[in-house]
């Protein structure tokens, strides 16, 4: 049976990002993609609980903010480059395709890992 006609969302593993399988199982759905995941997981709370901060917290590595600011820069970039093209009179077809690109490179910056 469909659900309200709405397609259910994928899901991913709250450790590394890679997509769920869909188990087809009731009960809780499951977090993780692995057990290593799931321990990684369980390593990083504990090191979040000892250093103080907040249990909501989002520690990211130098090269971790150095990637989304890059994927940031792109996004920017692709949103003025549509700007710029619709202000040119740019055709139709060739404003889609940008758009296609603005949606692609937006995606790709939703992954965070």
């Amino acid at each position: 049976m469909a659900e309200s006609g709405r397609r259910r969302a994928d899901r991913h593993c709250s450790w590394c990002g890679r997509r769920l399988a869909a188990s087809g199982r009731q009960g809780r759905p499951r977090l993780y993609c692995t057990q290593s995941c799931r321990q990684r997981a369980y390593e990083r709370r504990g090191a979040v609980q000892r250093s103080g901060l907040p249990e909501d917290a989002v520690v990211l590595s130098a090269a971790e903010i150095a990637d989304l600011q890059d994927r940031l820069f792109q996004l920017r970039c692709a949103a003025e480059d549509v700007g710029t093209a619709a202000e040119d009179g740019a055709s139709t077809e060739e404003l889609r395709k940008m758009a296609a690109e603005v949606v692609s490179v937006a995606a790709e910056l939703e992954r965070l890992r």
